[in-house]
């Protein structure tokens, strides 16, 4: 993801509200990610460096949301270990923050911070669970205030980059305003992310289609957004395709093993090798990251770390 990149959105957002154009939501995606996107890349090659997520390992952390929780099977992993971990799979780590101790402060962070970079291991991200689809009022003021908070700790932890859910499909459906709402919440953090130097990946969850997402990054000014795209979570129309539209814009890249679907509880295997053609042909540079939902993770992880390996090597 270069500079470049992110001028092309800057120059689409302004256009658009210049021309009077259609709320990007009405666009297609070839009207947004034009050729002359491609055209302002500097680089004709994509660079993939790979990475774990901490929620790989959701079940077997002492604590979830600042609450303590019995890890699974007696099997427990903390922060510390995670970063092993990554170590011994010769990867990054985003450092999820569901599962940090409710009382991690600025110099449990910076020991993060210190352990990761000793140990060899890149810190790519950290990730909050907001949600911006609300109504105006206390509620929403304390989403925006949480992330705020946590993009201190990013930068406390040296992560760049930290994702965000803009929030829920359902929400922006029953009140199309909240669109706005979300909006604008994003460009709030957005810009106090930059003052700070630290990116934010709007992440396709909460059943966001791929026009939610471009609706959003594109009505935001600002180069240090992008969307972080996550292959799990599409779940209308064609998903492939609907990735393949959020490619271009993508600043950090989540690869799980499995897929939703519209019908709850129902998952299908995800097709990781046309996944990584996806984000060869967008010519994306930057982290992959697996996310691993299912079970045995301790087992099973490694496996899926060698079809990353697999298919997102040049």
């Amino acid at each position: 993801m270069t500079f470049d990149r992110r001028r092309f959105l800057k120059t689409v957002s302004a256009g658009a509200l210049g021309a009077g154009v259609a709320s990007p939501m009405m666009m297609s995606s070839a009207a947004i990610a034009s050729p002359l996107q491609k055209k302002m890349q500097t680089a004709d090659s994509p660079v993939f460096n790979l990475g774990l997520a901490a929620y790989s390992f959701k079940p077997h952390f002492a604590f979830y949301k600042g609450k303590p929780v019995e890890p699974l099977d007696g099997r427990s992993i903390d922060m510390f270990q995670f970063i092993d971990y990554c170590a011994d799979q010769n990867c990054a780590a985003e450092l999820t923050s569901y599962f940090f101790p409710p009382d991690a402060d600025e110099a449990y962070f910076r020991k993060i911070k210190r352990y990761a970079f000793v140990n060899g291991v890149p810190i790519v991200g950290t990730a909050i669970g907001n949600n911006f689809t609300l109504e105006k009022g206390e509620k929403l003021d304390q989403q925006i205030a949480d992330a705020k908070l946590w993009i201190d700790r990013a930068v406390q932890m040296g992560a760049p980059h930290i994702r965000f859910f803009a929030g829920k499909r359902k929400e922006v459906e029953e009140a199309p305003e909240r669109m706005k709402n979300a909006i604008e919440a994003v460009q709030e953090c957005v810009d106090y992310a930059a003052k700070a130097g630290v990116f934010i990946g709007v992440e396709n969850h909460g059943n966001l289609t791929a026009d939610h997402v471009i609706q959003i990054i594109s009505s935001i000014d600002s180069e240090w957004l992008g969307v972080n795209l996550d292959s799990g979570n599409f779940v209308t129309g064609d998903v492939y395709d609907e990735m393949a539209r959020c490619a271009p814009y993508a600043i950090n890249v989540q690869i799980k093993v499995k897929m939703k679907t519209e019908t709850k509880g129902v998952k299908i295997d995800c097709d990781i090798p046309r996944v990584a053609s996806i984000f060869k042909e967008s010519n994306y540079r930057g982290f992959v990251v697996m996310e691993y939902e299912e079970e045995n993770p301790f087992e099973e992880v490694p496996k899926a770390m060698d079809v990353l390996r697999k298919n997102f090597t040049l």
